[in-house]
């Protein structure tokens, strides 16, 4: 047990020794200051700005910014969708079936929207054409545009009295030319030094033991997971992810693999406090971050470790659904930080984690995974709650909201609503429409409590942009392609659409001098109070969900 938590503490130091580098190189390069030892890359970027146009050029308003990311992502959607529903004809895809219609949807819209849902298995599935030029280019995509969204709300919540947000072409190239791709870079190479497979070879024929003719499935892996970790992102590219060996073979893969899920999450909280000049303002959120993550990990931990004596069970220790070779304490860490951040890999099969322990990691995803949370999306969630929690302050002590100087009104308030509500309705709304459908229990593995937590863990996951699963729910249904995709559209767009004229609105305004009567927002009572509107706007959404689903199904266990 002890060693367990030591493992855990010694993750969490070593994120936050590498996040504070990397986050303050984040702002230098997304404001345009290229340190000299990547100014290699600048010819490449120009170039870049000249292929797209004279658009590449102008900062945007709110309206421009979101056009942008809509044409975007309605151009990735159509030509992923056609790639996978023509892949059979492709280069390398004689060997896989094209996509139906719906699982084609279900897949492009998930990978555009950073979900990476998948109701397929990707090595019987998918050629490797499709794999590296469908999927690896949409989790590169994707992330980038979240770096992007929270870089144009860093700029309004600073900038005064302009209601423009930047660029969003330039926004993108950066954040994939400096960030995204040396990155991915190294963290391929690591997995490649260890075994993790690499190869453009669909995969070689090998005798079983029983004489048999088989097949064993290789490709691209390892340039596919260094970006899905990083990019929190979490499709992996065989159909048991990263408790695969393949994708994750050793104890150095695995910490390399789970410490980029939450690196450039946690890197953008380090860089939001350089870029507003406030580095305390960072730390408020590092500290609400890090307090749940931890609390999280440690619940885990105990309830795979002891839950099953609780629940009057001979085992001491609940080791099923774990790879032996990372054990109770990496599969832990594992499952947090997946559920924390809109990652969705697994390295364990969360549906054979104990009631208790699989209820913490769905918990985390309907905070709306704010908890370092995805590239750019985790952190805009956060600073959500950060606006509410400043609106109630102010209410409390009846001074009127401020933050950084500048007032928080009406309009703000209702943009960080929708923020904060959007992934908590389609939650609810998606547990409800697959519980309501007659077919429901020829979709799971387990009923009663337990297969109920399978679809609420299912539309938790969808609706949060997460992509992750219990393990026990037929997903590869028209009805659950289709409900998905709208879930995943919805859940993305929206709060975009929120951010963008949130950063707008922030940025017309003037900014204020602080005075004895300036609301704190960095010492331990509004960290405090923070936390406690986390949990409360948390516990009042799902608390009754739970109740039906893991608690109940805790209590029984005989």
């Amino acid at each position: 047990m002890s060693s367990m938590m030591f493992q855990g503490m010694f993750f969490f130091f070593v994120l936050i020794l590498i996040s504070i580098p990397l986050g303050w190189y984040i702002k230098e390069t997304m404001q345009g200051k290229i340190p000299k030892y990547m100014r290699f890359l600048q010819p490449l970027e120009n170039g870049v700005y000249k292929i797209i146009g004279s658009v590449s050029q102008n900062n945007m308003s709110a309206k421009r910014y979101l056009l942008s990311i809509l044409l975007l992502s309605i151009l990735s959607f159509v030509f992923l969708t056609v790639l996978l529903m023509t892949q059979h004809f492709l280069p390398g895809g004689q060997n896989v079936a094209n996509m139906s219609l719906d699982l084609a949807i279900n897949t492009s819209v998930s990978f555009v929207t950073n979900t990476n849902w998948q109701a397929y298995s990707g090595e019987t599935s998918l050629s490797n054409f499709s794999q590296m030029f469908g999927l690896t280019v949409q989790n590169f995509v994707s992330a980038g545009v979240g770096m992007a969204v929270v870089c144009s709300l860093f700029r309004g919540i600073t900038q005064k009295q302009t209601k423009l947000i930047g660029n969003f072409w330039k926004d993108l190239t950066r954040s994939l030319l400096y960030t995204l791709f040396p990155l991915s870079v190294i963290a391929a190479i690591i997995l490649i030094s260890q075994g993790t497979v690499q190869t453009l070879s669909q995969g070689v024929a090998y005798q079983g033991f029983e004489g048999q003719e088989l097949w064993l499935y290789l490709g691209p892996v390892a340039s596919q997971v260094a970006i899905k970790q990083l990019g929190t992102n979490g499709g992996g590219f065989f159909g048991s992810n990263s408790a695969f060996p393949f994708e994750n073979p050793t104890l150095l893969t695995n910490f390399v693999e789970n410490m980029s899920i939450l690196l450039i999450p946690a890197a953008l909280i380090i860089t939001f406090g350089f870029w507003v000049k406030d580095w305390k303002q960072g730390r408020t959120i590092m500290i609400a971050s890090l307090f749940f993550a931890v609390l999280a990990f440690v619940g885990v931990v105990v309830s795979e470790s002891f839950g099953p004596v609780f629940a009057n069970v001979a085992e001491s220790m609940n080791l099923e659904g774990k790879e032996m070779r990372f054990g109770i304490g990496w599969s832990s860490l594992w499952a947090i930080s997946t559920t924390a951040a809109s990652n969705g890999s697994i390295n364990a099969m969360v549906d054979s984690f104990t009631p208790l322990g699989g209820a913490i990691p769905m918990f985390l995803m309907q905070l709306g995974e704010i908890i370092f949370g995805g590239v750019g999306s985790g952190l805009y969630g956060m600073l959500s709650f950060l606006l509410l929690t400043v609106f109630i302050a102010g209410l409390l002590v009846g001074r009127t909201p401020e933050y950084l100087g500048k007032k928080i009104d009406a309009f703000d308030i209702k943009m960080a609503g929708i923020v904060v509500l959007t992934p908590l309705m389609l939650t609810l709304f998606g547990a409800m429409a697959m519980t309501m459908h007659p077919d429901v229990l020829s979709w799971l593995t387990n009923s009663g409590a337990h297969g109920f937590s399978e679809i609420l863990y299912g539309a938790t996951s969808l609706a949060n942009n997460n992509g992750s699963a219990f393990g026990g729910l037929l997903a590869d249904t028209p009805f659950l392609n289709l409900l998905g995709s709208v879930l995943m559209m919805l859940s993305r767009f929206l709060p975009i659409v929120a951010i963008l004229f949130l950063a707008e609105n922030m940025g017309s305004k003037k900014k204020a001098a602080l005075s004895e009567g300036t609301l704190s927002t960095t010492n331990a009572t509004f960290v405090t109070m923070l936390i406690i509107v986390i949990v409360v706007i948390g516990a009042l959404s799902f608390l009754p969900a739970l109740a039906l689903g893991p608690i109940a199904d805790f209590f029984s266990i005989k």
